[in-house]
């Protein structure tokens, strides 16, 4: 079958399930900036508002696993339809939210469409274009990927400030329609699809959402619960353990698994999953590092900090197509060694900030992370679909996309708890060194200003002058006011130096990444040596 004949309309194919794409990309991250005034809107407290990001991450990462299974059940196209309405509701409902119940169960439907979504989009595409193509249809679905979590913040800001937060659900709406009416069009069923027939393996489901729904709330909840000092975190952590264990030697043993685990088998697919997750650890741990960096601690508005931020998703965006182009020159290990290298020199100036770094400072960085993210999604996504049997196409697409997500999760709970313990841990060392003869200091606090060191003494007595001079301050409140000010200076100090350090281990992840790229096979379809290699990817053509 030729290649013109079998992939008719494969533009507006790529356009149909990009709309999906951006906008279930989109809802990961336009929420976070209105949780503040959906809390108060809502009457949730500063712990419950967060399940609703919680509850959408929830749901994505169960069904992820699953899309394979689900679209050999009811076919791809009715499955992909079935996942953008049940978005589409889920999102019109959470824009009618009344309370944070309903709110929590309307983001669970919400994330059960937007969780199959990007997999299936991703399999759709890689069905749609010929071998010699697939570099290229990755870097368009990758657009779409970084694009959505990228002007998310952004466009969340100037929602809610100048509408109100239920709009950035209702946004959703319009391209939902517009989607199923080019489905309608464009998308069609594949007549030689193998279907799923036979009993359906609910044993496999039940442990495979117990132990993802446990593993993700305790990634979620475990910083804010102390993590294993907790009963609660430690219960999930067991639960979750078990539960997957299971859940494996189940699906291992079954004949009609729920996913696929057999395509592990495959050494390129498994090698490129594995540095995805590295990816993904590396990349949602820096959106989540520096939106915080910017608010916290530069000063910047939520508008300021989403602009700020801009330039790296941009440059992603952008070189998403070029990286597909250059994927059938290089090859994907030649490309994943770049980028990781790209990325570790990027990230070195984040490890040595201080309080004057601002976002131009850190700008050109920024542009050339973009770029080697870019770089690694394309050719990762590639190299890791390019041998899977068309029959596991749409599983492996699931099991690829729940590893970046679920590491992403890791990675943002670990950096965190970094990031947090290296705060105390500089704070209380330049505690000491500061108050150095104070007969009444301890550990973890500064007494009173009257007791410091003889330096700090002299710093607080021309603090203490301009305060009187410029601020009106009184001889009374001056102990005060000067203690604090130097606290507030300690502290500040103490979170840069600690985003200096989480910086640096999201540089070393790199490293690491730079040295697994040489297990990536080189899968270009005029590269595979292996006839049965050639043999899968053709297949991948005849549908």
């Amino acid at each position: 079958m030729s290649t013109d004949t079998a992939l008719p309309n494969k533009w507006m194919v790529t356009l149909t399930i990009m709309i999906s794409t951006l906008v279930a990309a989109l809802d990961t991250s336009i929420v976070n900036v209105a949780l503040p005034n959906m809390r108060g809107s809502l009457g949730a407290s500063v712990t419950e508002i967060t399940w609703v990001s919680t509850a959408y991450m929830l749901s994505n990462v169960v069904v992820m696993p699953a899309v394979g299974f689900l679209s050999d059940l009811f076919g791809k196209v009715r499955f992909f339809t079935f996942s953008v309405i049940i978005f589409g509701v889920g999102s019109f409902l959470c824009g009618l939210a009344w309370n944070m119940e309903s709110m929590i169960f309307f983001r669970v439907i919400q994330g059960v469409g937007g969780g199959a979504l990007i997999p299936m989009s991703q399999a759709i595409l890689r069905e749609t274009f010929p071998p010699e193509e697939q570099g290229k249809a990755m870097g368009i679905f990758g657009m779409g990927v970084v694009l959505g979590p990228g002007i998310g913040p952004t466009l969340g800001g100037y929602i809610t400030d100048n509408y109100s937060w239920n709009w950035i659900f209702y946004i959703n709406m319009p391209f939902i329609i517009l989607n199923l009416i080019l489905i309608s069009f464009f998308l069609k069923e594949s007549s030689d699809r193998e279907r799923h027939t036979g009993k359906i393996d609910y044993i496999g489901l039940i442990l495979m959402t117990i132990g993802l729904s446990t593993l993700q709330i305790m990634l979620e909840k475990g910083q804010e619960n102390s993590w294993f000092e907790s009963d609660f975190i430690v219960r999930l952590a067991v639960t979750s353990a078990v539960s997957l264990i299971l859940f494996i030697i189940w699906e291992l043993k079954t004949d009609k698994p729920i996913v696929e685990l057999r395509v592990l088998k495959d050494l390129s697919f498994t090698s490129a999953t594995a540095l995805g997750g590295i990816f993904g650890m590396g990349l949602f741990g820096s959106l989540f590092l520096l939106p915080m960096l910017f608010e916290s601690l530069l000063g910047y508005s939520v508008m300021e900090s989403g602009l700020a931020l801009m330039p790296r998703s941009l440059a992603m965006a952008f070189a998403m197509p070029l990286a597909g182009r250059i994927y059938n020159f290089l090859g994907p290990k030649k490309m994943i060694f770049i980028a990781t290298v790209l990325a570790t020199i990027s990230f070195y100036p984040l490890t040595v900030m201080n309080l004057n770094t601002n976002a131009w400072d850190i700008l050109v960085p920024q542009l050339i992370q973009g770029v080697a993210f870019a770089f690694i999604f394309v050719s990762l996504s590639t190299a890791a679909l390019m041998t899977v049997e068309k029959r596991y196409m749409f599983g492996a697409s699931g099991l690829f996309n729940l590893i970046r997500t679920v590491c992403g999760s890791v990675g943002i709970a670990v950096f965190a708890t970094m990031l947090e313990n290296s705060t105390t841990i500089n704070r209380a060392y330049m505690v000491e060194h500061i108050v150095t003869n104070n007969p009444f200091y301890t550990q973890s606090s500064l007494v009173s200003p009257a007791t410091t060191s003889p330096i700090l003494s002299t710093w607080f007595a021309g603090l203490s002058g301009a305060l009187m001079q410029n601020a009106g301050s009184t001889p009374a409140d001056l102990p005060d006011k000067t203690f604090a000010i130097l606290s507030n200076y300690i502290d500040r100090h103490a979170a840069i130096m600690a985003y200096n350090t989480t910086f640096f281990w999201i540089l070393f992840l790199f490293i690491v990444a730079t040295l697994f790229s040489f297990l990536i096979r080189d899968t270009r379809p005029d590269k595979l040596k292996n006839k049965e290699d050639s043999k899968v990817i053709e297949s991948v053509v005849e549908l």
